[in-house]
């Protein structure tokens, strides 16, 4: 666990990464999706709270159900990408840790909702991460967004409240006419201190 990843991983994960706006026709199979749940199930959360909660639309019937979601700009990439990840927390996380965290009953840590709020999101928002890393990780070219309707997501999707929309990500094999130019990064100096 030592040792540095080789520069064609990192390039796959990071430096050649891209968010792709479209996609070929090639299908995304279920074990696939089942492969990057089980890549990103190992990263740490607070308490192991894994908030995460994903639903994968695969049907033309599943992304339709999201249509009116959608802004604009993103509705055309959304309805022709093999796949669309929901991403979302579960509110009641807390009910979980008896089973992903069964050393000390951790549930009052999270009683009050403010700290609740905060540690679904945030930690929903870090496996996110690991969801993104872990589809490039198997292969997979990703398009994240966040120009949607939150609350007609979560009227369609999560109609009891439980869970709530962070944001969504098409998936599949990139097209590469689809990219935009890169846009800069900052170097380390511009956001980086070593106290």
């Amino acid at each position: 666990m030592s040792e540095m990843l080789s520069d064609a991983a990192l390039d796959q994960l990071f430096r050649q990464a891209r968010t792709y706006n479209g996609f070929t026709d090639r299908p995304v199979g279920g074990e696939t999706l089942r492969q990057i749940h089980d890549l990103l199930r190992w990263g740490p959360t607070s308490a192991n709270c894994c908030p995460l909660r994903i639903v994968f639309l695969t049907t033309p019937e599943a992304k339709e159900r999201l249509r009116p979601a959608l802004s604009a700009g993103n509705l055309a990439k959304t309805m022709s990408a093999p796949v669309t990840a929901i991403l979302a927390y579960d509110t009641q996380f807390a009910d979980h840790l008896p089973r992903l965290f069964p050393h000390v009953d951790a549930r009052p840590w999270f009683s009050h909702p403010d700290v609740a709020f905060e540690t679904a999101f945030r930690n929903s928002t870090l496996q996110a991460g690991y969801f993104l890393l872990a589809a490039r990780a198997v292969g997979l070219d990703c398009g994240p967004m966040s120009g949607f309707d939150q609350g007609k997501v979560n009227a369609e999707f999560f109609a009891d409240g439980r869970f709530k929309v962070n944001f969504i990500c098409n998936l599949g094999y990139g097209d590469p006419v689809s990219l935009f130019e890169r846009s800069p990064r900052f170097d380390f100096e511009d956001v980086c201190q070593i106290l």
